[in-house]
């Protein structure tokens, strides 16, 4: 079973606890305050032989060097955030309370660096001589807009350079069936021949499918279809309160009843099927569902950045939140009946790495004056869905009793046992994903009754997935029939330059069958096109049609 306690109470039990820790040891207290006063005196007297930080990005600008003031600054800190952190790891706290106020102190600390305010941030400070201070007046303006139209957070993309559908999204396909949970789209064929086999990608439920389809020359769908592969992909419903009752189970049997589709469309009897983060957790019950039932459906299995064993996640600092424990944190600020808003979450989610996901963007566009980056991800990360209160629920039990591994969970009434998938499958994961570290993805090989191979990609959550083969400076490492541990994976596992785009569209290949000739439309009779792609729901915002 999970290693879970019972009787974990959230983050304000580990409050409590911190409370109660310091109350059992205070002198614990009292060196934490002397060894930063101590360190504070030598900072500022001058006396101090600690070595400047380097590797800390917000203190590149070289004047945290050269400047005496600023380097005082600096330094005194970094010593007041070493200790900080230092006093809750020598309290006698069990790991998930550590990690928790590890977290909590970590926010409060970034958000008091002296680099967030304008004083205290030397590039700024040159920027506002420079300009004899018009960057403050444009900054003041980008603060403005941002609490009006932006729910009081620092925009993270210039949203005015994007356009799902125009410059987003683009692949030439077709919708070709919809229900009250997703669009099924079809994408048109660009080759001649096409391999017999079809793939069906299930994008997660909490972001919009286009992550799969972004710019022209960076569309993993585009790829796929240049390769001769043909290619169908869910397309998620935004729900709203009214919605609040759909499921995990609702969501496999669309899912399910759309593999059917895909099947007859393409005249062939086995399909790829392909899932990211919690799209490959709903895609793991369908293939569960069809394991129960007898349905040989499955010509392969691709779980891209998915964790489905949980047993042992919170092992790892940010692992404690990749088992979607952020979720319950969004369930209790949402606003909303019956759904956890998209926004809420995306505040959650930025939260865990406030420097990169807030701060930035505050000295970029309020300190500096400057427009946000125009980035497809980053428009794509900001367009955000809801998540029905239902189906939050199901994956929260999931992962709060490690339902798959266990096999102690059900889907549409059958038991969800994962040992019992017997196609081969593709597991990835990224070096530096914060949300499903690589080392949890990697237990999903011990899983499958099947054939595994792991793929490790150079690159984060969302790069894991958009990495184009003109991503020069991609590279990965992979292995077929990985071992059981993910440490020795890392030692043997054979490094190859280039991104894991070709790799995969080569094994997906070897498992396709012959080439046929290409349709000359998409759909058929009774699936007929009923819009063009990137379809309706897309676009649709919360309880609208």
């Amino acid at each position: 079973m999970s290693d879970k306690d019972p009787k974990d109470e959230g983050f304000a039990g580990s409050i409590s606890n911190f409370y109660g820790a310091l109350a059992k040891h205070p002198m614990e207290l009292m060196r934490m305050g002397m060894n930063t006063s101590n360190e504070l005196f030598s900072v500022f007297s001058g006396l101090s032989t600690a070595k400047s930080e380097t590797t800390d990005k917000r203190f590149a600008d070289p004047v945290w060097d050269s400047n005496p003031a600023y380097r005082a600054l600096k330094e005194s800190y970094i010593a007041w955030c070493r200790n900080a952190m230092k006093g809750i790891d020598d309290l006698d706290l069990d790991h998930r309370d550590t990690e928790r106020l590890r977290l909590l102190t970590n926010t409060f600390l970034d958000t008091w660096s002296p680099t967030n305010v304008l004083m205290g941030n030397p590039a700024a400070m040159k920027k506002t001589l420079e300009t004899g201070g018009e960057n403050v007046v444009a900054g003041f303006r980008n603060f403005i807009d941002d609490v009006v139209n932006n729910n009081g957070m620092p925009s993270s993309v210039d949203r005015s350079k994007f356009t799902v559908g125009e410059n987003l999204g683009i692949t030439k396909g077709d919708v070709i069936h919809r229900d009250s949970l997703r669009e099924l789209i079809q994408y048109a064929p660009q080759t001649e021949k096409i391999k017999a086999t079809p793939i069906l990608i299930v994008p997660p439920q909490i972001n919009k499918f286009y992550v799969w389809d972004l710019s022209p020359e960076r569309s993993l769908v585009e790829f796929l279809v240049r390769e001769g592969f043909t290619v169908f992909i869910v397309s998620w419903r935004n729900p709203g309160p009214e919605d609040a009752d759909y499921g995990l189970d609702e969501y496999v049997r669309s899912l399910d009843e759309a593999s059917e589709i895909v099947a007859k469309v393409s005249g062939s009897d086995k399909i790829h099927v392909a899932g990211a983060c919690s799209g490959g957790i709903t895609m793991s019950m369908l293939l569960s569902y069809w394991a129960a039932k007898g349905i040989d459906r499955a010509a392969s299995a691709t779980f891209l950045v998915t964790i489905l064993d949980t047993d042992g996640a919170a092992n790892t600092s940010m692992g404690l939140f990749a088992n979607l424990e952020i979720l319950a944190l969004a369930k209790m600020i949402s606003k909303t009946k019956g759904v956890i808003e998209g926004s809420d979450l995306a505040k959650v989610f930025a939260w865990l790495r406030p420097n990169d996901l807030i701060w930035s963007y505050w000295i970029n566009n309020y300190l500096m004056g400057q427009n946000p980056p125009a980035f497809d991800i980053l428009y794509w990360n900001d367009d955000t869905t809801n998540m029905s209160a239902a189906l939050h629920g199901d994956f929260m039990a999931l992962l709060e009793a490690n339902g798959l591994k266990n096999g102690v969970s059900q889907v549409l009434g059958e038991t969800a046992d994962l040992s019992k998938i017997t196609c081969d499958s593709f597991v990835l994961g990224g070096t530096t994903d914060h949300i499903t570290p690589w080392e949890g993805c990697y237990r999903t090989v011990n899983m499958l009754g099947g054939t595994s191979e792991f793929v490790l990609s150079s690159s984060g959550h969302i790069q894991a997935i958009v990495n184009p083969p003109t991503n020069r400076k991609a590279k990965f490492q992979r292995m077929a029939n990985p071992p059981k541990d993910s440490e020795t994976f890392v030692q043997q596992g054979t490094e190859v330059d280039g991104t894991w785009w070709l790799h995969w569209a080569e094994w997906l290949s070897k498992r396709s069958g012959k080439e046929i000739s290409a349709p000359a439309s998409t759909g058929s009779k009774d699936f007929p096109a009923l819009c063009a792609a990137p379809g309706n729901y897309v676009h649709q915002k919360a309880g609208k049609a």
